[in-house]
């Protein structure tokens, strides 16, 4: 368990979100916050965040619709507890479940509206990081082609999978949406205009069968290079990450 002089307590949302998160291991930024942004949900129904971390993304979802039945799948005990303690802390209510994906625990075998996920990016072949958690939540070990399997399965018919991923992971992802999953749309997110997109957010729905669509990319930081060290976000972006307005608009 992460205790207090390993922690610090990060804002979130212009600060109507705080999080406990360990100095040294993974430590969110803004891909949680623009995954949340971009998850469709209506008030009352039930969202279950594959890999929930320390909770940011499911958290940064239940600030922005309240009355969301929020539940959590993490690998990693600490990470869990964190999630469990952050959501306390905001008021929030999130059920936090230990356990892997591909072997999901007993109480979230069950149907779900939303699946929100963001799984790790570095590939499986690049050099870990020293710090095990930081290693465990960033470094491909379990295959995306599972982490969408794994979101079919717990979607209802007509459910939405929403999820975050690096454009080297494009074409796994996209080859695991069939047959179960369809109406995708790719929102990329590009960190600067004329840039490549780094990020991008696919969404999917159970059961959906209109045609794929490949979205304007979302940019991220005005200007054409970095400009010191302070937040250059575009209007946009800022609105999404500062604001809490949400991406649904992108995917109309």
């Amino acid at each position: 368990m992460f205790t207090g002089d390993a922690l610090s307590d990060d804002k979130f949302l212009n600060g109507r979100l705080r999080l406990l998160q360990p100095l040294k291991g993974y430590r969110a930024a803004t891909d949680p916050v623009l995954l949340a942004a971009a998850c469709p949900v209506a008030t009352g129904e039930a969202v279950l965040d594959l890999g929930c971390g320390a909770g940011a993304a499911a958290l940064c979802l239940g600030l922005r619709v309240p009355g969301l039945a929020l539940s959590g799948l993490e690998l990693q005990p600490d990470y869990a507890d964190l999630a469990r303690r952050n959501a306390d802390r905001n008021g929030i209510p999130l059920e936090v479940h230990e356990g892997d994906l591909s072997r999901m625990p007993p109480g979230l075998r069950r149907d779900f509206d939303h699946v929100m996920a963001n799984p790790p990016y570095y590939p499986a072949e690049s050099s870990p990081s020293p710090l095990t958690g930081r290693a465990l939540a960033m470094q491909v070990g379990t295959p995306l082609r599972d982490w969408v399997a794994a979101s079919g399965r717990r979607l209802r018919p007509g459910g939405w999978l929403t999820l975050i991923c690096g454009t080297d992971g494009v074409p796994e992802v996209l080859a695991a949406l069939a047959p179960k999953l369809g109406s995708a749309a790719l929102l990329p997110l590009a960190p600067r205009e004329g840039r490549p997109a780094l990020r991008v957010i696919v969404q999917a729905r159970k059961g959906g069968k209109a045609p794929f669509r490949l979205l304007a990319p979302l940019v991220i930081h005005a200007g054409p290079v970095h400009d010191g060290d302070r937040e250059s976000y575009t209007p946009e972006a800022n609105a999404v990450l500062r604001e809490g307005a949400d991406l649904r608009a992108h995917f109309r």
